[in-house]
């Protein structure tokens, strides 16, 4: 280590103050201190003395992703091969080649984010003249994570250029910025190239094409053509008696193990709970993520799933009602809409048809977590410090509002069944307001304590 700290105080001389490339100093100063400890203290002011600085806890973040990251490059190239090689199932891709086939789709994103971001944040440091922030060794790497792996190398460059100056730097740069970075990259993407970022076809490698369907879970609940055999399902026969027939979705037979394991289409991210809850162990146990923002946005996203079920088995014992009365089959319920007309259903009986016969309501609620991106989101955007609550109360408040926003956008709008990224970035925008309420409700509360104190001493 001696020999490598002499070159990197040899090659820092020509960027000393009075040297000849003196304004470029935040350029070599950002590699230094990437491996080495910066030797300066806090000159005045309070402060606190601690070995984990803002670089080491960006670290920590990245070294929680790496689980996600390997499945998801491994789980991309399976998803394409399993298809175009018409094989039983995913996990009889030979390991080696669906994992090198993901690497050869999911690296070039990864270059092109860490590229552009970095190259933004390095003419920042120069024209603002201080050091370069390590906020971007994280959002570098979830922009490619969340994006679909064939979007078009042009259009993510746009995309983490846009988050890094509209996101980040206009607000001032890192920890300043009011809405998560990687979140606003996603949500530009999504209004700016829609066919590219929304569909059922977009999240699996040439899933347009006739060899490879890319049907992901929640989209094809969304559309009503998922008839596959979830747990939980038999429970609820009727909302998951589709038309069609089960031999030609790609999803027969994905029971909740393979969600949970990540053996389904989806983002690089999303697909595997199992890695993704190891990545929230080692930000709990290291203490960058908050276990209560965690908590909070699973027992909401549970709460939500748990009401929309509730509603959805009540739609579903009622269409039974008809159906078992003689008064219409379960064909024309899926298929037919002049008899559903003719029974000349409204008000709450209406709305009990739709309750009954929306796959998305009757989705078991707890699987409504193993799917999409709710558990990522809540785990490693809706924990990002700089936009979350950081009040306690706060923290729980948040993270509950994220997770019941999540499950509702998801069933709410069929065109975008994914929810969470503008349930974070909603709550992102209210936590200073629900910080604030918190803080001034014990405010109110000292006041109250403080004023009996004064009048039990006066009473004395």
């Amino acid at each position: 280590m001696k020999w490598l700290r002499s070159k990197l105080d040899q090659a820092r001389k020509p960027f000393e103050p009075g040297a000849k490339f003196e304004k470029y100093a935040p350029a070599i100063n950002a590699f230094d201190t990437f491996l080495f400890t910066p030797n300066h203290v806090t000159k005045k002011g309070a402060h606190i003395r601690d070995v984990v600085d803002l670089k080491r806890t960006m670290i920590t973040v990245v070294l929680a992703l790496v689980p996600a990251l390997l499945f998801g490059m491994w789980n991309t190239g399976a998803q394409y091969l399993y298809q175009e090689m018409g094989l039983a199932s995913v996990l009889d891709v030979p390991f080696m080649d669906a994992f090198i086939e993901g690497a050869i789709l999911t690296l070039p994103l990864i270059i092109v984010s860490y590229v552009v971001g970095l190259t933004i944040e390095f003419i920042f440091a120069i024209y603002r003249g201080h050091e370069v922030n390590e906020g971007y060794l994280v959002t570098g790497l979830l922009i490619p994570m969340i994006f679909p792996v064939d979007i078009p190398l042009w259009m993510l460059a746009l995309s983490v250029a846009f988050a890094v100056l509209i996101g980040k730097e206009a607000f001032g740069g890192t920890g300043m910025n009011i809405l998560n970075p990687a979140l606003t990259a996603r949500a530009f993407a999504f209004f700016a190239y829609p066919l590219y970022m929304s569909g059922n076809a977009v999240w699996v490698h040439q899933g347009d094409t006739d060899a490879v369907s890319g049907e992901t879970i929640l989209g094809s609940l969304a559309s009503g053509q998922f008839d596959g055999t979830v747990d939980g399902a038999a429970a609820n026969s009727v909302a998951f008696s589709g038309p069609a027939p089960a031999e030609s979705s790609v999803l027969s037979g994905i029971d909740s193990m393979d969600m949970f394991m990540g053996y389904i289409p989806g983002s690089v991210a999303e697909t595997s709970a199992l890695m993704i809850l190891i990545g929230a162990i080692i930000l709990i146990a290291t203490k960058v993520g908050s276990w209560r923002i965690i908590l909070g946005g699973i027992l909401g996203g549970l709460a939500m799933g748990a009401i929309f079920n509730f509603f959805g088995n009540m739609g579903s014992e009622f269409i039974t009602g008809l159906v078992d009365s003689g008064k219409i089959t379960m064909d024309q319920v899926y298929n037919d809409a002049a008899a559903v007309a003719e029974l000349n259903l409204s008000g709450w009986d209406a709305t009990l048809m739709e309750l009954g016969t929306n796959q998305l309501i009757n989705f078991p609620f707890w699987q409504h977590l193993l799917v999409g991106s709710i558990l990522f989101g809540v785990v490693f955007m809706a924990t990002d410090p700089v936009s979350a609550a950081q009040t306690f109360k706060g923290k729980w408040i948040y993270g509950i509002l994220i997770g019941f926003f999540g499950i509702m956008i998801r069933i709410f709008n069929p065109a975008y069944p994914e929810g969470i990224m503008l349930a974070i970035l909603l709550m992102n925008v209210f936590a200073p307001t629900i910080d604030h309420y918190v803080i001034q409700a014990n405010v109110n509360k000292r006041k109250k304590r403080a004023k009996k104190a004064q009048v039990n001493l006066q009473t004395a």
